[in-house]
Formats: C-alpha cells, structure tokens, sequence
C-alpha cells in the first residue's frame, strides 16, 4: 500500500494532532483504500417490521411517580452535535448561536430546556456539545454566560484529521497549507471515538449515566422524551434511532431496513442507479432518519474498544484555493447495525423540525409556532398537519439580510406556499393565506405594505396590491 506509507510519513511530521487522531485517519484512509465499500443486495432488502421500527404510539405510559422519572433521567446525557458554523446563513461563528426566536439561540433554547428538567425532577442532566476545531474556541466563550445555571456543561472536540490533496494523497497541511484550511472534522459518525479519547466517556460512566440522547444543535424538535427513553432501559435497547414519516421534502434522507436479519441505515449514495427512483419514493421507503440517536454509553465503550465501528465512508471531494482535496466521513445512523437489540422509532413529525436556512427561520420565527419554557411547539390553530412550504430568493439568504427585509414575519397559520423572488421587502402586520408568489421586476424594489393580505395571488408590482 504505498499511498498509505506516503501518507504515514507525512502524518508523522504533523504535530496538530495526537496520536489517537493520526491512528484513527490512518484506519479510516486504510479502510478506504481497500475498497470496502459493502454494495446492497436490492432483492435482500425487507422492510422492517414494528419489533424493529417500534410505533410511536405503542410505547408504555410513563409512570406518574415523580422519582420513577428523576431515576431515569439521572441515568441521562444530552449530547447536541455542535461542530457546525452558520457560513451558510452568512453568519460567523457556530450555528447554534444564531437567534431563532424572541432574542433566543438554538443553545439557549436547549439551555432552557434542560435547566427546567433538572428543577422539576430535582435531577441532574448534563448539557455535552460536541464542537469541531471550527467551533470550539467561541463555544467556550459563549457558554460561560451559563456559568450560574442549574446545569452542568461539557465541551469536547470531535477529531481533526487533514484534507488529502486528491492528485497525490498527500495531507494538505504538508503541501503549505498549515492553517485551517488544511484540515476537516471527520462527520457526527466521529462521536463514538471522539467520546471516548476526550474522556468524557469515562467521565459519564464513572458517574452512573447509562444513554446520551444525541441531536443536530439546530433541530428544535430534539427534545428529551421520556417514553423513548423508558423504553430503552426497559428493553435493553443498545442503539436507537428516531425516524419520522417521509414527504416529498424528505426524498434524500437516509432510510431503515432490515437487512440479513440486521437493521440497517441505508442512505442515497448506496443505492444502485437503476434503483434511485424507488429509494425516493414514499410508497416504499416510508420513514427517514430525523438524526435523533439514542445511545447506550457501555456499548459505546465496548464497540470503540474493539474497534468496530466500521461505518460506511462518504467520500467527500472539495475544492480549497483551486486545489482539489478529499475528506473522508462517516455519519453516526450507520453505526446502527453494529449494536445489539438496535431499533428505530418512528416518532411524530414534531420532533423534527431543523433550521438550515432562513426559510426555516420564517416558519419559527412566525405564528405558526409559540414558545414556552425553550420548547417551540405548533400551534394548534393550524389545521394542515404539514408546515408551508416556503422558498426565498438568494437576497434572503444571509440571516441579516432575511431580518431587515421583514418589518415583522407575516402570520402565516394559513398559508399552504410562498415563493419569493427578486427585491421584495415586507411590511409590519401582514397574513399571507393560500399560495402566494411575490416576484419583483428585475431591477426593481417591490414594497409590500404594511398590514395587508395576500391570499392566493401572485404580485409582480405594486399594481397587483390594491386588486
């Protein structure tokens, strides 16, 4: 393997990183190397059955004693994966400190949420973030601000592994990009190994917690449940991940199946060509990955020890200052299948509900949501179960410039789309009802005014208002 001797040589000279982090990029490169990649048998693909992907509806009422429940939860970690940086949203800085609601962060909230559990139930949950070497120096900052909170927070770093120059498979730090460029964190599928090297692991288990509830920092929906978490403990379940039913928005999101009598994450990129189409369709494939896990913490000890989660590797090629690179990551869902009694639930679509962009911003920043205690929920004056469906043109895109194009977000209970495009700036007081498309004339600023309804109609110019 001469690509893999170039690359140790090199490694070696990389004084960025420990041990534990040059041992495991050399494991993930080796594996890659040697073709591993597990091709799916189509034909051995069976749909799981409610033993496997458990029904929501059909766990076990909690039970009413206040200690039953302060028992289980002081068996509990919240792990929020946190090595995410809101470039994409034009922010600086970690996503989850973007504002999503009456001057509140995503870590507020999840702040919030915890600090109230551990007051009702006279418990203590810990708060985990998983940051990345992008995130962690303005975590820690930020977190200080929680100093006098009723909540323990711990931070530690998922691993840094460096980029590898696609030509050559050299490290991309020893080719005269030293700074942060040079280097990736490896994907949330890091969260086993990066646990356990920080030492948290042993940490949590020397202090009795048996699960970490782990979550995307910006899914508002990821809040602890109690009946999930009961029945874990109850059946011994190792590994659980949280799948919600599937709509057309959804037609990419990784899927389970039984497979060789295992259950199995199976995502896009597996899927052979000829069979792309049927993957997307929900007749088949009801239920995504919502990236809600639940994790037995032994198990994660035995499995990192004995160096067995081989998660599937996604290759991702990138381009940095005109050179082409390769990182390669693996995703936390697909280490379902190496843990034993792994199920799925498949849970209410509530428990689901990321901000990635600012049209999700619009929809929980407006009256379809309220807030209450840190937990955003749906308004019931809604009838339609399924959100607005809402796309915003690219002058909408950074944070700053979807917040000074509102007066206020329109009321939006009854809206079924929204399509913006153009210079559009809105108004205080407006409803939006129906579908509704506002596009502005190229070159031309369109000012919605304050207080008016738009219901089902197109506006092209100021014109289409007053009709």
């Amino acid at each position: 393997m001469e690509k893999l001797d170039h690359i140790k040589s090199h490694l070696a000279t990389l004084s960025q990183i420990g041990e534990n982090e040059k041992n495991g990029f050399i494991n993930l490169v080796s594996r890659y190397l040697s073709g591993e990649a597990q091709q799916i048998e189509w034909s051995k693909i069976q749909t799981p059955t409610d033993e496997v992907v458990v029904p929501y509806d059909t766990l076990a009422p909690l039970s009413d004693d206040p200690a039953e429940t302060k028992k289980l939860l002081d068996k509990l970690v919240v792990l929020k994966l946190n090595g995410g940086l809101g470039t994409t949203m034009g922010c600086t800085g970690p996503k989850s400190v973007i504002e999503v609601r009456n001057g509140f962060t995503f870590l507020d909230l999840i702040v919030q949420q915890i600090e109230n559990l551990n007051k009702k139930y006279g418990c203590n949950v810990p708060l985990v973030l998983m940051n990345s070497f992008n995130t962690h120096d303005d975590t820690l900052k930020i977190v200080e601000k929680y100093a006098n909170s009723n909540i323990q927070i711990h931070t530690f770093n998922q691993s840094q592994y460096p980029r590898l120059v696609a030509e050559d498979f050299t490290p991309f730090p020893c080719k005269g990009q030293p700074g942060k460029d040079g280097w990736y964190p490896p994907g949330h599928g890091d969260v086993f190994p990066a646990l356990m090297n920080s030492g948290k692991l042993a940490t949590f288990l020397s202090q009795d917690k048996e699960y970490a509830f782990v979550a995307n920092s910006y899914n508002l929906g990821a809040i602890v449940d109690l009946k999930i978490l009961n029945h874990l403990v109850k059946n011994k379940n190792e590994y659980c991940m949280e799948v919600t039913p599937k709509t057309l928005a959804d037609v990419k999101g990784g899927t389970l199946i039984s497979y060789e009598g295992k259950v199995q994450l199976l995502e896009i990129a597996q899927v052979p060509d000829a069979h792309v189409n049927e993957f997307k369709s929900i007749e088949k494939f009801k239920i995504f990955n919502t990236n809600n896990l639940w994790l037995n913490l032994n198990a994660v000890k035995r499995l990192v020890e004995a160096d067995a989660l081989k998660m599937e590797i996604i290759p991702n090629p990138k381009e940095v200052e005109g050179t082409k690179v390769l990182q390669l990551e693996t995703a936390a869902g697909a280490a379902i299948r190496f843990f034993d009694h792994a199920i799925g639930i498949n849970v209410p679509r509530s428990r689901f509900l990321p901000v990635k962009a600012t049209s999700d911003l619009l929809l929980v920043q407006s009256d379809l949501y309220t807030l209450v205690d840190g937990f955003v929920s749906r308004n019931s004056a809604r009838a339609n179960p399924e959100n607005p469906s809402i796309e915003l043109g690219p002058e909408f895109k950074k944070v700053s410039n979807f917040l000074s194009r509102f007066k206020t977000i329109p009321s939006i209970i009854n809206l079924d789309s929204l399509t913006v495009t153009g210079d559009v700036w809105f108004g205080a007081g407006m409803v939006l009802k129906g579908k509704v498309k506002i596009a502005a004339k190229p070159g031309e600023k369109l000012e919605i005014p304050d207080g008016i309804v738009i219901e089902n109609k197109e506006i092209n110019g100021p014109g289409d208002l007053s009709s």
